[in-house]
């Protein structure tokens, strides 16, 4: 799932206009997973999967503990410390790629394989996500 947190977060980064708000890549893919999976399960749904997704990443990005999941599954604290996302480099966006990797993993745990791949191509309708390779060789 990392790969395609990495995929996500590139094509955002890539597909942003210059005169957008600089809002970072994390918080844009998170946002569209965020509607797109409320609107199928609803949002206590997806508050629930999305606390879930930063507990796990919490342990492996000590950069996420300021990190808080609102009542409504919107993200708080993420853009206070990552005004700029560089995925390579950046500690604050990698903690963002590992919270989005999760969130990918537990909806492809829950949902399934075709389902969560329906749902990420309705919020990247221009995405080549059929070329998407999970690490162990899995179409994802």
């Amino acid at each position: 799932m990392r790969y395609l947190a990495r995929y996500l977060l590139t094509y955002e980064g890539m597909s942003a206009k210059t005169s957008e708000p600089m809002e970072s890549a994390t918080l844009r893919v998170y946002e569209k997973l965020r509607q797109s999976l409320s609107a199928f399960a609803g949002v206590a749904a997806f508050e629930s999967l999305a606390f879930r997704a930063l507990t796990q990443a919490k342990s492996e990005a000590p950069s996420l503990w300021a990190v808080q999941i609102a009542a409504d599954g919107s993200l708080h604290g993420l853009g206070e410390f990552e005004p700029q996302i560089d995925i390579d480099k950046d500690l604050a966006g990698e903690g963002g790629t590992i919270l989005i990797d999760r969130l990918l993993g537990l909806l492809l745990i829950f949902l399934g394989e075709a389902l969560t791949l329906s749902l990420l191509r309705l919020a990247w309708p221009g995405a080549a996500l059929d070329d998407c390779n999970s690490e162990n060789g899995r179409k994802v």
